[in-house]
């Protein structure tokens, strides 16, 4: 009986610490009721038409406007984004109210390659980023008319200004930007800039030329000559040793504050969602390269991001590759449509300041 008593005494006190333990944790918001009213737009404008130049304007047989989706006390950015639903049978765009204090912008991916650096594209036949420097000049003219006006505006505002880059942590980046755990002195970043300009520089840049002889088979000779001719090379034969075991620094087309983070992709995605939870944030605007590749499934990707965060792809911000045309608009137009089936894309020119 007395060890009954015990037992009765001990459970008890474990229920009042259980008890008082859920008291202290506030209950979460009560699910919200959205009801998804779609009304026929007449004659909506193209979307994505603010930079032709980059990216091809968007047209649909059928535009709807639905109610605000996302509608935060205490807004103060402005939002609208749309989707595409083939059950709806169109594009689907809705307002959406942001507070910019939970609110991150990132850059995906936007590699010092061919501006001034030092990092540049391997001759006669090495390939990097958009991998031709032609077609990376291009890019970095995006960024300096799209990109970097378009951070300039929201730094201001939103919480957090971050940049995602290739290669593990190194010393070098590690006193350039500030990363998730460490905020250089000003010391210690001109000191990196040079050590960053030194490593640069002592790469040759050079490959070997194109292959002149192929062996072909009879029966088989496309397999053969693809087999030994890819479309897309980028290892040492062409590139050269230790062309990626560079510390890739973010492109000089874009300015970078201070307060600007760096993610290093090879961390993996759990650090950079721990990151952003310790600065509360719950909405995404991102941007960057390439919206095929690395804009999608790297670690700061929007593949990774949608699973734990409101992201809004800003569609006028990326650029897609764009093999053998001399123009990403069309690239970039079917990519982001395609990520539209089952993420919120907005552009440049809709993300506004709210008047309070």
């Amino acid at each position: 009986m007395t060890q009954l008593r015990k037992w009765n005494v001990s459970f008890f006190c474990l229920v009042v610490i259980l008890c008082s333990t859920l008291q202290a944790v506030p209950a979460d918001e009560p699910p919200r009721v959205y009801q998804n009213r779609l009304q026929l737009l007449k004659n909506p404008e193209p979307l994505l038409a603010d930079h032709p130049t980059f990216v091809q304007p968007i047209e649909e047989v059928r535009r709807y406007a639905a109610p605000i989706l996302v509608d935060e006390e205490g807004a103060d950015l402005s939002v609208r984004a749309w989707r595409f639903s083939y059950n709806a049978r169109g594009i689907i765009e809705m307002p959406n109210r942001l507070r910019a204090d939970k609110t991150a912008v990132i850059m995906v991916h936007p590699w010092g390659i061919d501006d001034g650096q030092g990092w540049r594209t391997p001759e006669p036949a090495g390939v990097c980023d958009f991998c031709t420097p032609t077609k990376n000049h291009l890019a970095a003219q995006h960024t300096r008319t799209v990109i970097d006006p378009f951070l300039k505006r929201m730094r201001p505002q939103v919480s957090l200004t971050m940049f995602s880059l290739i290669a593990p942590v190194d010393p070098i980046r590690k006193k350039l930007y500030r990363t998730f755990d460490y905020q250089p002195t000003e010391e210690e970043r001109a000191e990196a800039k040079k050590q960053l300009k030194a490593r640069l520089d002592s790469l040759p840049y050079k490959g070997q030329p194109l292959i002149e002889k192929l062996t072909l088979s009879s029966d088989r000779p496309v397999i053969d000559y693809f087999r030994q001719f890819p479309g897309l090379m980028s290892g040492d034969q062409y590139n050269g040793a230790g062309f990626w075991n560079v510390p890739v620094p973010v492109t000089a087309d874009v300015t970078v504050h201070k307060d600007d983070v760096l993610i290093f992709d090879q961390e993996g995605y759990a650090p950079l969602k721990k990151f952003l939870n310790k600065h509360g944030i719950r909405h995404i605007l991102l941007t960057g390269y390439a919206t095929d590749m690395c804009f999608c499934k790297t670690t700061a990707g929007y593949e990774n991001l949608s699973k734990d965060f409101n992201v809004f792809l800003v569609g006028d911000a990326t650029l897609a590759t764009f093999p053998a045309n001399s123009s990403p608009r069309y690239a970039t137009n079917a990519h982001i449509s395609f990520a539209s089936i089952n993420h919120l894309i907005t552009q440049v020119s809709w993300i506004k300041k709210l008047d309070k």
